[in-house]
């Protein structure tokens, strides 16, 4: 195959715009070749070997789409693409030119991206048509082969060429087939879908009121039908819901696989919104009904990202960026849903991002702090009992960054698990020097928070072992507290660790109790001390009110269970004399002290 750049055919009766365009290409190392009539381009192309021309409309003798017409009209001319170069823009002079032979088209003013891309785009045409042809000339000496057998030898022979011929021609249709489309559902796959995301880019800067979108579908929790019925059955899962995404689809719609349980739609020739909505819509109601499989029925829920393509999209993977988040915005608001891509999103996303590296920089500069809110026995006088454990980042330009900011991202990153051990260290720290420094606090607690991501560790109980052995602690000092959504994942596992820890004298506090879902089939199990009350009901405990009726059910199920309570987010008076009259051990809340520095508690509560 030839490799060189390219030869172009520059035809314009003005040479100041073969000076601009050879100006826009001279980057790309074109052979450039200037013609100033359509009889100069002819007689050019009978000593040229040319990849492609770029043709103006306009000339004074012979206009462009006359001489279009003439190349055209000369069978070893025909198969050198022809662009346009024209200021008309209706759509009927558009038809002309195509009508008159014209591969494509630019406008004038020439815009370089444009001119560049349909340069580009042409000339692999150009060159695509040559392999093709070199193929057939190839295929053409095998046919003479064949023919000089058929003369010489038996039909038997005869045969088995014509098999041979079949044969290559198959595999070469196979292979082609192959690389284009995902070997499971037969869809387009990515490779074929960024091409035609690419090809609809350019149709938007060519065509009037064209207009064209991108769905991006992911299924909703699609790893639990391998990790239940098997790959298998997945695999099986996939095509059914291939098939049934084609179903809500036209011919100018291409539905591809992006990969695992990733689909993308490509709908092209849209005229607004609308359209699309109702496709998403037809998708998401068709998913409320269950597949149907050899295993049974299985109900798969999916959530779907639409961006809409626009004039500053020039690259295909921007589109698909923009419509992932989309769909993982989607996912966030509830299974089975779609949301519309706009700016805030991306906005939001490299907010996201830009905080998630400065939390990372963050725990290698340890820029945290920790606050404690005081635990009171209401029971006793209000007397002081111990603390929580709250974690505040001190950014460096952010100021305080909220725990309701910063937490989710550690969680997903997994960077939890350094910061919470951070905190367990600095608070048993903390708690162990008060102990020293203010014998009349010896009796106090610290209270501690975990995720599910901690208590996985596999050196959970030793980095525990660890920090009572440096601090000198008794566990008895220390409460972890949980929550009720960290218990459903292997509980039996988790009541084991939970025991191993109450073994060191720990307490375990159940956290924001009641807003989780907890079942009585393991309550009664775990090793627990404390049930811990959310503020939710806290905030509406009013009589007759029926977070009053909650909140004397959670009171009178841990006296059932033999564990104390503890109320959180008390703030007024009438809260305070409620839970009291509820028998209500402890509290904790703004109404006794916000979180407070380590200063502001020695000098409220020690000194």
């Amino acid at each position: 195959m030839n490799n060189r750049p390219g030869s172009i055919l520059i035809v314009d009766d003005e040479p100041h715009n073969f000076d601009v365009i050879e100006a826009l290409l001279t980057a790309y190392d074109y052979e450039l070749n200037y013609a100033s009539s359509g009889q100069e381009a002819l007689e050019s192309l009978e000593i040229l070997e040319v990849d492609l021309i770029l043709l103006d409309v306009m000339m004074p003798d012979v206009d462009g789409i006359k001489v279009c017409e003439r190349i055209k009209a000369i069978p070893q001319y025909q198969p050198i693409p022809i662009i346009m170069v024209t200021a008309l823009s209706t759509k009927e002079d558009l038809a002309q030119c195509l009508s008159a032979g014209a591969d494509d088209f630019i406008s004038k003013p020439v815009n370089a991206l444009e001119l560049r891309a349909r340069v580009q785009s042409m000339l692999r045409i150009k060159q695509q048509y040559n392999a093709l042809q070199l193929a057939l000339d190839r295929q053409s000496v095998l046919e003479a082969e064949k023919r000089e057998l058929l003369e010489n030898r038996n039909s038997e022979l005869e045969a088995e060429v014509s098999m041979r011929v079949a044969t290559l021609k198959s595999a070469s249709e196979m292979i082609m087939h192959n690389a284009l489309h995902d070997a499971l559902t037969d869809l387009p796959n990515r490779r074929l879908l960024l091409q035609q995301i690419e090809l609809a880019i350019l149709r938007s800067y060519q065509l009037d009121n064209y207009g064209y979108a991108i769905l991006f579908l992911d299924l909703d929790q699609f790893n639990i039908v391998n990790d239940s019925l098997g790959h298998i059955v997945g695999d099986q899962v996939l095509i059914s819901i291939s098939e049934r995404l084609k179903s809500h689809l036209d011919d100018v719609c291409l539905l591809a696989r992006f990969g695992g349980d990733e689909f993308v739609i490509l709908l092209e020739y849209i005229t607004n919104i609308d359209e699309v909505i109702k496709i998403v819509e037809r998708i998401l109601n068709d998913f409320q009904i269950p597949l149907t499989l050899n295993s049974g029925e299985i109900f798969i829920n999916v959530s779907i990202g639409v961006v809409l393509g626009n004039t500053n999209y020039h690259q295909a993977g921007d589109l698909l960026r923009d419509a992932d988040l989309a769909m993982y915005k989607a996912k966030a608001q509830g299974r089975n849903s779609y949301k519309i891509f706009d700016v805030e999103m991306h906005n939001q996303a490299v907010k996201r991002m830009t905080l998630e590296t400065d939390l990372r920089h963050a725990l290698d500069r340890q820029d945290f702090i920790i606050y404690y809110q005081p635990i009171m026995d209401i029971l006793n006088g209000d007397r002081l009992v111990g603390f929580e454990a709250l974690v505040r980042w001190q950014h460096p330009t952010r100021g305080i960054v909220s725990p309701m900011d910063f937490v989710p991202i550690a969680e997903e990153t997994g960077l939890i698990v350094a910061l919470d051990s951070w905190v367990f260290n600095e608070a048993c720290k903390q708690l162990a020097q008060w102990k020293i420094e203010f014998p009349d606090t010896s009796s106090l607690k610290v209270s501690i928070n975990l995720t599910a991501q901690d208590i996985r560790q596999p050196n959970f109980l030793a980095n525990i072992d660890r920090t009572l052995a440096e601090t000198g602690l008794d566990g008895k000092s220390i409460t972890l507290e949980i929550t009720e959504s960290m218990l459903l994942d292997d509980i039996d596992t988790t009541i084991d660790l939970l025991t191993q820890v109450k073994s060191r004298n720990i307490q375990i506090s159940i956290d924001d109790f009641g807003t989780g879902y907890s079942s009585l089939n393991y309550i009664h199990r775990l090793p627990a001390d404390y049930l811990k009350i959310d503020r939710s009901f806290v905030n509406q405990i009013q009589e007759a009110k029926r977070n009053h009726q909650i909140v004397q059910t959670i009171i009178a199920l841990s006296n059932q269970l033999e564990l104390a309570v503890i109320a959180e987010g008390i703030e007024t008076s009438e809260q305070l004399q409620i839970l009291r009259d509820l028998d209500c051990e402890f509290g904790q809340g703004y109404l006794f002290s916000k979180p407070l520095s380590v200063q502001e508690i020695k000098e409220k509560f020690m000194l």
